[in-house]
């Protein structure tokens, strides 16, 4: 099994933001005595471009064949699963339960899942890409079905028949007229599961689930309820520590001097200065945040260009690096030339934050040689190579454990705070708790990334598009292909040199690539004065995205809309990562203000074979209120590398009062395999909500976040 890498997960590429002084000392503990010549990093990285550019650390090892890596049924008959996958709020946890469940035939309260533990669980590349559903769970199927398989032959031994003639009914083995039962502690008592996973395994189709295809409630969700959950930082070590980080004073500062004496000189505190590193730890939070502050320290930050410029900078600083789309399909110089009429248009999107409840957090403790680690990672593996790199150690001498976090949206696929909570742990010796601030989570971590993107199409008066030219610069090619029937086209994603450090978000650049790809789709229909969903339908043979339109649109009640005054409706469709996505807006606007508000919200996605009704509608909603934020309001504002709004009272995000009525319609296919649902709905809504003010006012926005000050002018209602 591999997971799919795509461009714009920037952040698995980019150097390492730490690499410590190693310890000649430790070296010589570790591999003996003698000489030793090491290769530094750089020739290794240049010998092996390709191993790290297109994949990251560590993405390309196979995957265990054992069902010993993967499950393991005690004596007591609890059922143990193991995967490296990780829980960040998205219900992964109990989705993956369901699947062993129903492999296995037992209840779900009979199965734990061990998740994100780099000692215990097999090697996975990591949490992201809408990749858990269609390739973790078929995994974790053929393994318990090879269990199941094997416990059944266990048990047709014990009573000397043949394995057709036992079953698995609710958890008990039963003979051919269940005059027989044995439970699964009574098989599994004194055996030792050593198999491997036939490659011909028979796993339960969608049609036959019993457990998945419900809805199954959360798995342990009073934890989470009332407190009992630990989140990173909830967890407390013997004598631990907790650390603070002198942060640079802007982005590619260099430590020019720093003087720490005063911070030295207070009881308790450690102070470490490595390179450009330096922090601090303390006995308690109040006495590390008193020694941060009584450092002083001087950075040399260069001129670097700003919000007011982004978008001619990316332009302008077009990289070698690697591009996608596609290769062209037809002549776009003879599509245009069929055409009745032409539209050229340029769209924009711009930085923003992923803003998750809970920042980035680590607990280290170094054990003799030994580092473990408890952080918020999506990529366990990936953070414990980091931590390896770092700190100049076999990857076997670090172990990365994942509590279920508190969302990540692809925000938490690297480990610097692991890192720097590691690195105060080796000079202290103790454990030591690191929990970014509020103002470091913005500034520090990574951002969903800008991008311009420049459309040129032709179309018919009969509204048949005969041309399509896509640029995207910088943001990525996620998204990017159209799904509409067009015979020429030219799709193309340009790499940029970005001002800011940017990597994955929710939807990577499908967000971006769909605003301005339906944007567009609704300006040629309003071009040759068609009805925008009739345009769509006519140009759409896919039947699954015709499926979604005319499902959203029947709900919505798009054809028995009665405009009025200061209301407007749009839609927007889409296909992403194997799901298929409609959006339906209505917006209202503020005759006196001028406010826009999302009154209304209708979404329909189809992505094969439903694991479980409620919380598939709750990933829908959710990527619907998550898009609000980046559609209408939110965005990086930043010059000379200093973030300007690093705070929550300065960057807006979704709030109660924002929230329209959202109706999910979920469109079950038994007859597909099942896919990620995580990253595709967000796509649907900025553009839905788009074309929505367009109806309302005449007034057309192409760029992300349409409304940074909330309202906007009506030229002419249509």
């Amino acid at each position: 099994m591999s997971e799919q890498f795509e461009l714009e997960r920037y952040e698995l590429t980019a150097e390492p933001l730490y690499n410590f002084n190693f310890d000649r000392r430790q070296f010589m503990k570790a591999f003996g005595g003698g000489i030793a010549l090491i290769v530094p990093m750089t020739h290794l990285l240049a010998q092996q471009p390709q191993q790290r550019g297109e994949s990251g650390r560590g993405m390309n090892r196979a995957v265990p064949n054992d069902i010993g890596a993967w499950i393991h049924i005690d004596e007591a008959g609890s059922v143990r699963v193991y995967t490296g996958k990780v829980e960040m709020g998205q219900n992964i946890r109990t989705s993956l339960t369901q699947a062993v469940a129903d492999e296995l035939h037992v209840p779900v309260s009979q199965v734990q899942l061990v998740m994100g533990d780099t000692d215990l669980t097999p090697f996975d590349a990591g949490t992201f890409g809408s990749r858990t559903t269609p390739t973790m769970a078929p995994q974790l199927r053929k393994a318990a079905a090879a269990a199941r398989e094997t416990l059944i032959a266990l048990a047709a031994a014990q009573w000397n028949v043949q394995p057709s003639d036992v079953r698995i009914v609710d958890a008990r083995f039963v003979n051919h007229d269940t005059t027989k039962s044995l439970t699964l502690a009574e098989v599994a008592k004194g055996q030792k599961l050593v198999k491997t996973i036939p490659a011909d395994v028979k796993t339960t189709q969608p049609k036959e689930w019993v457990v998945a295809g419900t809805s199954v409630p959360k798995v342990a969700e009073r934890d989470f309820v009332t407190g009992k959950h630990q989140y990173t930082s909830d967890i407390k070590r013997d004598g631990m520590l907790f650390g603070k980080i002198v942060r640079p004073a802007g982005f590619n500062s260099s430590l020019m001097s720093v003087d720490t004496k005063a911070a030295e000189a207070m009881p308790g505190v450690t102070v470490v200065h490595d390179g450009d590193f330096v922090g601090v730890a303390a006995p308690d939070q109040l006495t590390a945040a008193r020694a941060l502050s009584a450092i002083a320290v001087h950075w040399k930050t260069p001129g670097q260009p700003g919000s007011a410029t982004l978008f001619d900078y990316l332009r302008k600083n077009v990289t070698e690096g690697r591009e996608g789309g596609g290769r062209p399909i037809g002549s776009v110089a003879d599509g245009l030339a069929k055409a009745d009429k032409k539209l050229e248009q340029t769209y924009t999107v711009a930085y923003i934050a992923h803003s998750p409840l809970e920042p980035r957090a680590a607990v280290a403790e170094w054990n003799n040689d030994k580092l473990t680690v408890w952080t918020g990672t999506q990529r366990p593996f990936g953070v414990r190579g980091e931590l390896a790199d770092a700190f100049h150690i076999p990857e076997e001498s670090v172990r990365v454990i994942v509590p279920d976090t508190g969302s990540g949206y692809g925000g938490k696929h690297t480990g610097e705070c692991a890192i720097e909570a590691a690195r105060l742990a080796r000079a202290t010796k103790k454990p030591v708790k690191l929990v970014w601030t509020r103002e470091e989570e913005f500034t520090w971590a990574y951002f969903r990334p800008a991008g311009v993107i420049d459309v040129k199409s032709g179309v018919t008066n009969d509204g048949t598009i005969t041309a399509w030219e896509f640029h995207n610069y910088n943001s990525g090619a996620s998204g990017i292909q159209i799904n509409y029937d067009v015979p020429n086209q030219n799709i193309q994603f340009h790499q940029t040199q970005s001002p800011l450090r940017q990597g994955s978000y929710r939807g990577l650049a499908a967000t971006a690539n769909h605003f301005a790809r339906e944007t567009h789709i609704d300006e040629l229909a309003n071009l040759v004065k068609m009805e925008p969903l009739a345009f769509r339908l006519k140009n759409i043979k896919d039947e699954r995205l015709r499926a979604v339109l005319e499902a959203a649109a029947r709900s919505f009640g798009w054809a028995s809309f009665k405009a009025t005054t200061g209301h407007g409706i749009g839609i927007a469709c889409g296909f992403e990562k194997g799901g298929y996505v409609a959006t339906c807006a209505e917006i209202s606007i503020n005759a006196d203000s001028k406010k826009v508000k999302i009154e209304r919200v209708v979404c329909a996605f189809e992505c094969g074979a439903i694991v479980n009704p409620f919380h598939l509608q709750n990933q829908v909603e959710g990527a619907v209120v998550q898009a609000i934020g980046g559609a209408l309001f939110e965005q990086i504002q930043f010059e000379n590398g200093e973030i300007l709004n690093s705070k929550f009272s300065r960057y807006r995000v979704p709030r109660f009062s924002d929230m329209p009525s959202i109706e999910v319609v979920l469109l079950d296919r038994k007859d597909l395999p099942s896919a990620g649902a995580g990253e595709t709905p967000i796509v649907g809504l900025a553009p839905a909500v788009g074309n929505a003010i367009f109806n309302a006012t005449g007034t057309r926005l192409r760029s992300l976040p349409m409304i940074p000050n909330q309202t906007v002018e009506t030229k002419a209602a249509l």
